[in-house]
């Protein structure tokens, strides 16, 4: 199930042990994007287009746990 980006006014936080900085996180994202080549073949992106981005899953890296991340309010956001 994918995670939900934290946004504006939110973050992450584990639910299982409280972590709120250190996660490892699975994406999955589809981009379109212009290289150009040098003459020499060195390419350079010069733009780039994301069609789709998804978190397929995030990690804590103090518990290991998968599914306990969640997106809450972050701190003095409005409603937090």
């Amino acid at each position: 199930m994918p995670v939900p980006l934290p946004a504006t006014g939110t973050r992450w936080r584990c639910a299982q042990c409280g972590n709120l900085t250190r996660f490892d996180v699975t994406r999955s994202t589809r981009v379109v994007e212009y290289w150009h080549a040098d003459l020499a073949g060195n390419p350079r992106v010069e733009e780039r287009e994301v069609l789709q981005d998804t978190v397929e899953r995030v990690r804590c890296r103090w518990c290991d746990a998968v599914d306990s991340v969640q997106v809450e309010p972050a701190p003095g956001a409005a409603g937090g």
